[in-house]
């Protein structure tokens, strides 16, 4: 008898958000507004199930064989914000892939802010 693991798209948006928000240059992973209301929405249904969700907030993810994300960020001013976007696409890639044996065919990185501080 075989196990099947089903991995769901929560699952692959924490990995995601976990792998980006510890990019240097990273101030935070940031949701827009389209990404703040599933959140909201996604949180509240887990906590009534009594469970801790992780941050997921700013991540978007399509599975249709292989795994596509759009990624929400805000960069430190004193990092190049294309470099950082780089950086964010090959770590996330590299953590989704080794946390869950998917295929990554894209990483999109909006750089939404950056912040000067």
């Amino acid at each position: 008898m075989t196990a099947e693991h089903v991995i769901t798209k929560p699952v692959v948006a924490a990995v995601a958000a976990h792998a980006a928000s510890r990019v240097v240059g990273v101030v935070r992973v940031e949701p827009g507004v389209t990404g703040l209301v599933g959140s909201v929405a996604r949180a509240a249904r887990q906590r009534l199930k009594g469970l801790d969700p992780a941050p997921t907030e700013g991540v978007r993810v399509r599975m249709d064989g292989d795994v596509r994300m759009e990624i929400d960020i805000v960069t430190s001013a004193h990092d190049q914000a294309a470099a950082v976007a780089r950086a964010v696409q090959r770590a996330v890639t590299r953590a989704v892939t080794a946390a869950t044996g998917l295929p990554v065919a894209a990483v999109t990185v909006c750089v939404l802010d950056i912040e000067l501080s």
